[in-house]
């Protein structure tokens, strides 16, 4: 048999070590800062295209053209990047392979047609209102309050806000016009007090062979929105099994709606508070992001970055599921506007009480924004495990603290002497010396 190959749009490290691991050739097309970083390593054999857009079909084509590889037959195409989906379907459909099919893709990627679709086959879904142009909201109706604002076919919390009136919405969209947002299709959605759960999960021939829980431990969009890291755990299957017993229903049902055949998902879930029902709020195409690879592995013993390689080319995963009876879960790092100068190493992460792996993902010298706003923009995250949930919170609060004081950052703006007396607060053995003699 020939060596399989596969087309990878997007760089995903963990798809990149099992085609290693399953000897599968792999061209990669990226981006450019994945391309830049320095940090994408090739199994042997396997080829790096940079191109300008992996959103783009003609750019993904011209960039294997100009490679000479305009000709090469693959046995599939795979992305683990959420806003390819409907870009990768298509270029599966030109270069005659396997990949997803493009209505399942873009029912992954367009929330009011995701929606709409699940309500229609029954399974309980957040209310929604369409916002076909953010930049005029008038003729939107006003059902629900409070509300979620959120881009049609975003990612993470990308340009998304809680509104509590139509004032709210009314300002929302004058602050959009006046940033000039590009993304102007956007979703009105009920907000649900309750729990923020999410699944992740696998589905070959249309079923679904696994899915674990995960919990935040406050909701996402309540941590970007009060500029608070990130941390979430995922959910026992064994102590917490009544959780699994209620969410499954909604998982099969979504996923079986929304007619993923082969390949990884990432769904949340709202716990309602008053009620106990569990509530679809959206789903992806993809893993979820914050070490949401790390976490399911060191819990659960699956590895989604796997998965998605073999789904891809048609192959069943052999899931071999372990649970560790840990709590296992993770906690993202950000940092206020300016420029990076140092933060503590990965070793002396782990060196920290239950941390067992940590990656920084910007270096030395990357410039802060005065405000993240999505939780895809963290600088770093830490994996933990704990032998109990009180444990885990209790390290999460330490270590956030411990990462605080060691993370040093140059504030923008300053004027000479003030960067000079910041200087002296944090290296006061570099003191600038304006005279060669002291005078007696």
């Amino acid at each position: 048999m020939s060596r399989s190959s596969v087309l990878l749009v997007g760089a995903d490290p963990y798809v990149l070590r099992a085609c290693e691991r399953h000897d599968v050739e792999a061209v990669l097309l990226c981006n450019s800062g994945a391309y830049d970083s320095g940090r994408v390593r090739l199994p042997a054999g396997s080829t790096m295209i940079r191109v300008d857009d992996v959103t783009n079909v003609e750019d993904l084509v011209a960039g294997l053209h100009r490679a000479g590889l305009g000709d090469k037959k693959f046995d599939a195409v795979q992305t683990s990047w959420e806003f390819s989906a409907v870009t990768v379907a298509a270029l599966g459909r030109v270069l005659g392979c396997r990949t997803i099919d493009p209505e399942t893709a873009l029912y992954f990627r367009d929330k009011s047609l995701q929606k709409e679709r699940l309500r229609a086959a029954g399974v309980p879904v957040t209310r929604t209102a369409l916002v076909p142009d953010v930049y005029d909201v008038s003729e939107v109706p006003w059902e629900f309050e409070p509300a979620v604002l959120k881009p049609i076919a975003g990612g993470g919390t990308t340009s998304t806000s809680v509104v509590r009136s139509r004032k709210d919405l009314e300002d929302a969209s004058r602050k959009f016009r006046e940033e000039r947002e590009t993304k102007r299709t956007f979703l009105l959605e009920e907000f649900v007090d309750g729990d923020e759960w999410m699944a992740e999960g696998i589905a070959f021939g249309g079923e679904v062979l696994f899915f674990g829980l995960g919990i935040y431990s406050e909701p996402c969009l309540e941590a970007v929105t009060g500029q608070k890291p990130i941390s979430l755990r995922r959910i026992d299957p064994d102590s917490e099994a009544e959780s699994y017993q209620r969410a499954e229903p909604v998982v099969r049902a979504a996923i079986a709606a929304l007619g993923l055949q082969d390949g990884v998902f990432h769904m949340e879930l709202f716990n309602e508070r008053e009620t106990g029902r569990i509530v679809f709020s959206e789903c992806a195409a993809r893993r979820g992001g914050a070490m949401t690879q790390e976490q399911v592995l060191a819990k659960f013993n699956v590895d989604l970055g796997e998965a998605a390689l073999l789904c891809a080319l048609g192959r069943m995963p052999q899931i071999d599921v372990k649970v560790n009876p840990d709590v296992v879960g993770c906690i993202g790092f950000y940092g206020p506007a300016g420029t990076i100068v140092s933060y503590p190493t990965a070793d002396e992460m782990v060196s920290r009480p239950d941390v067992v792996f940590a990656q920084m993902w910007v270096p030395p010298g990357f410039v802060l924004s005065p405000k993240f706003s999505a939780s895809a923009e963290m600088i770093g995250a830490a994996l933990l495990v704990s032998e109990s949930v009180a444990a885990f919170d209790q390290r999460i609060e330490e270590l956030r603290d411990w990462f605080g004081e060691r993370f040093v950052v140059a504030e923008p703006g300053l004027t000479s002497g003030q960067r000079w007396a910041w200087q002296r607060k944090h290296w006061p053995d570099r003191e600038y010396r304006d005279w060669l003699f002291e005078v007696q």
